[in-house]
C-alpha cells in the first residue's frame, strides 16, 4: 500500500525520517503557491494532505472525516479563517492540531485566542520549522521515537502555481464590488508575492492596502496593480 495514498487509512507509524507519516493534514487555504508549498511540507515529511480553498468548502470537508491536523488561512475569499478556529476548537471529535497561518504576524495572539493551538507565520518553507510546529503540540505517543533527522531543506513552489494565483487575482481586481473584496485583494496579493519575493508586487498591495485602511480612494492604485498582474500572466504565457 503507497503510504502517501491520501485515500488509506491513517495508520502508519511516524519515522524519524518522515515524522509525520500516519497523520493528515487539512490545508484552508485560497492561494495555489502557498498550498503548494505546504504539499512539498507534507510530502517530504510523510503526511497526506487535503486542500480546501474556503470556508464552505473546508465546513464540507468537515462534515465527511476528521483530519488529524488542520492549518487555516486566516484571510480567505468567503470570510475570517478566525471563525473555522473557533469552530474546530469545539468540536467534537477534537481535531489533534490546529494551526493558523498568516503573513500578517500580528494576528497570531487573535489566532491563539480563537482556539489554534499555534501559529505559523507565512512563508511557510523550512521543512524543519514545519515539522516541529506539528510535533510539538501531537502527545508522545504520536511523534517518532528516537532521534529525529533534522533537515535544514527549504522548499520552493512550481512557479505554474504563481501564475495560477495571478490568474485567480486577475478576476477579482477586474470588478471590486464592495470594500471587504478591496481588502481580501490586498492581503492575498501580499501573501503571494512576499512567498514568490516578489517585491514590487508586494509593495503596490501594501500600497493599496494602507490607503483603503485610511480611507482614501483607491481606484489608481487598484488599476496600477491589476496592470502588475497581467504583466506577470503575459510572461508566463510568452514562457
Amino acid at each position: 500500500m503507497d503510504p502517501f495514498d491520501p485515500f488509506a487509512p491513517s495508520n502508519a507509524t511516524p519515522t524519524t525520517e518522515h515524522p509525520l507519516l500516519g497523520l493528515t493534514v487539512l490545508v484552508v487555504e485560497d492561494s495555489r503557491y502557498a498550498c503548494e508549498a505546504i504539499r512539498l511540507l507534507c510530502i517530504k515529511s510523510g503526511a497526506r494532505i487535503r486542500r480546501a480553498d474556503c470556508l464552505r468548502s473546508a465546513r464540507r470537508h468537515l462534515r465527511v472525516y476528521r483530519p488529524s491536523v488542520v492549518l487555516v488561512d486566516l484571510g480567505l475569499p468567503d470570510g475570517d479563517g478566525l471563525d473555522l478556529i473557533s469552530e474546530l476548537s469545539v468540536s467534537q471529535p477534537a481535531v489533534e492540531v490546529i494551526l493558523a497561518t498568516s503573513g500578517q504576524i500580528h494576528l497570531a495572539a487573535a489566532a491563539r485566542t480563537a482556539g489554534a493551538h499555534g501559529f505559523l507565520a507565512k512563508p511557510v518553507t523550512s521543512i524543519a520549522q514545519f515539522q516541529e510546529a506539528i510535533l510539538a503540540l501531537l502527545p508522545a505517543a504520536r511523534r517518532p521515537s528516537g532521534p529525529r533527522v533534522m533537515s535544514d531543506e527549504t522548499i520552493t513552489p512550481d512557479q505554474i502555481a504563481y501564475h495560477d494565483d495571478m490568474a485567480h487575482i486577475a478576476d477579482i481586481l477586474s470588478d471590486l464590488p464592495d470594500s471587504r473584496l478591496v481588502d481580501y485583494a490586498a492581503q492575498f496579493i501580499k501573501g503571494v508575492a512576499a512567498a514568490a519575493s516578489d517585491t514590487g508586487l508586494e509593495q503596490a498591495a501594501q500600497t493599496l492596502a494602507t490607503r483603503h485602511a485610511e480611507g482614501l480612494t483607491t481606484g489608481t492604485e487598484i488599476a496600477h496593480l491589476a496592470g502588475m498582474v497581467q504583466r506577470r500572466l503575459a510572461q508566463r504565457m510568452a514562457i
